[in-house]
């Protein structure tokens, strides 16, 4: 017999197993460190389009 999934919802597509398990190998980026580098980005973008 198979085994049961523990009653996770089929239709989640495996999004609850990938948000479930932590690698502690992975590197994690907080949420705030994105932001960051995305603003720097965009602002050095937005410079170098003036300049050039």
């Amino acid at each position: 017999m198979a085994k049961k999934s523990g009653g996770r919802l089929v239709s989640s597509a495996g999004l609850v197993n990938y948000y479930d398990s932590e690698d502690h190998r992975a590197i994690h980026i907080s949420p705030k460190a994105v932001i960051a580098v995305t603003i720097v980005t965009g602002v050095a973008v937005f410079v170098l389009n003036a300049l050039f």
